[in-house]
């Protein structure tokens, strides 16, 4: 088997009203993590004022106060300034956002056992969960 250091990444950029994920979001994550799922590479919190100014907290300055004290970020740094800037334009004024570069291991496990027979991901798309949701539930109805 192919031995990837890290497997594929995503970037989710979770909304929220005020300037925090709330609970039961935070708790989700947390789990995932502690479950062996996700390994949570870095995380920014980005809030925009109602006048469209942005700013970007790190994790570090938040990590104890979302419970994530034993949490040691992978790859601070992956996403960029530009990167944040750029996403906070989706977060509507006076709202912020978890801006979350998750590692997702059981694809690592895949994308090993791919490699490791020749085989080479040409393309993956991810449908989001409401698209699926509501697509499927369209389909029962019919």
């Amino acid at each position: 088997m192919a031995d990837f250091e890290y497997g594929p990444v995503e970037l989710y950029l979770v909304g929220f009203a005020g300037d925090r994920p709330d609970d039961s979001t935070l708790e989700a994550i947390g789990e995932l993590i502690e479950g062996g799922e996700i390994r949570l590479l870095d995380l920014l919190v980005i809030s925009r004022a109602e006048d469209g100014e942005v700013t970007v907290t790190e994790f570090a300055d938040v990590s104890d106060e979302y419970g994530f004290g034993t949490v040691e970020l992978e790859a601070v740094g992956l996403v960029a300034d530009d990167d944040a800037q750029e996403l906070a334009q989706g977060i509507p004024p006076g709202t912020s956002g978890a801006l979350l570069a998750v590692e997702l291991l059981w694809a690592k496990r895949l994308a090993s056992k791919f490699a490791a027979s020749g085989g080479v991901v040409l393309h993956t798309e991810r449908i989001p969960a409401p698209v699926v949701n509501a697509v499927l539930a369209e389909a029962e109805v019919e």
